[in-house]
């Protein structure tokens, strides 16, 4: 019966989630950094304080309602929030229309959602929060497995895999990278297969041309420059879902 329902409809209500759930990473990546309560105080604005009221938290559609104005002192909104709140959006609802609704499309969505506060956060802080990678990394694995539990291997090999690599990266070369991208590593690998090969090959490929572009703007004061490496994974990661398994697959058939 449901398989009868076209992936559209799925995305759709994925979408809808996903408005939802980037509606709460606007408070976590203010939040979760500083140390602060995701629950208290509740959701309110920052310059007057006043708790808003629950039209007012309807993503995206009460920004452009109310101007990007508050509606009690008349402070500015920033366009952050519903830019946070429709990539989210965004992204669930492509994880579906590109993989299907199925297990697989589940992993590649919450992986896709995930993405939005790491990359946000380590923009910003330099930091990716355990909190946020680690269970994303279990549900996706146990999603993995349920797609395909024949080859329960190929994500865990992965996963594993993918965290060995850049871990002994971090322990050779500790300025270059931080255990938060070790573990980010996971999730890109339970969720990817073994597409988190070429994955990490166009991470690292656009970190070299950015590190190549700050030598030559800045010269020698660019090794000084601290630049998180969580963005390029994610890049890495959504250049993987789109040409991965096809580079994959080509490098296989040169082989046999």
């Amino acid at each position: 019966m449901l398989s009868s329902v076209p992936d559209w409809f799925w995305a759709l209500w994925a979408g809808l989630l996903g408005l939802a759930v980037g509606s709460f990473w606007t408070v976590a990546v203010g939040r979760w950094p500083a140390g602060g309560s995701l629950v208290r105080p509740p959701s309110h604005c920052p310059p007057c304080g006043r708790r808003l009221r629950p039209w007012e938290l309807v993503p995206v559609v009460s920004w452009i309602a109310l101007r990007a104005r508050c509606g009690g002192c008349g402070a500015r909104i920033s366009w952050r929030y519903p830019a946070i709140e429709l990539v989210t959006g965004l992204l669930a609802a492509g994880a579906i229309l590109l993989v299907g609704a199925d297990a697989r499309g589940a992993a590649v969505a919450l992986l896709l959602v995930v993405l939005v506060p790491v990359v946000v956060i380590d923009l910003e802080h330099k930091l990716i929060p355990d909190v946020i990678v680690l269970p994303a990394a279990a549900a996706a694995l146990a999603l993995a497995i349920a797609n395909e539990p024949s080859r329960w291997w190929v994500p865990t090999a992965a996963a594993l895999g993918a965290s060995l690599f850049l871990l002994i990266l971090t322990i050779v070369y500790p300025g270059g990278m931080g255990l938060g991208d070790v573990k980010l590593a996971l999730l890109l690998g339970a969720v990817l297969g073994s597409a988190v090969i070429p994955a990490l090959a166009f991470a690292f490929a656009a970190g070299a041309l950015l590190g190549a572009a700050l030598l030559v703007r800045f010269g020698s004061r660019a090794r000084k420059l601290a630049v998180p490496f969580g963005p390029f994974l994610a890049a890495g990661a959504l250049a993987a879902l789109v040409w991965g398994q096809p580079i994959i697959d080509w490098y296989s058939g040169r082989l046999g």
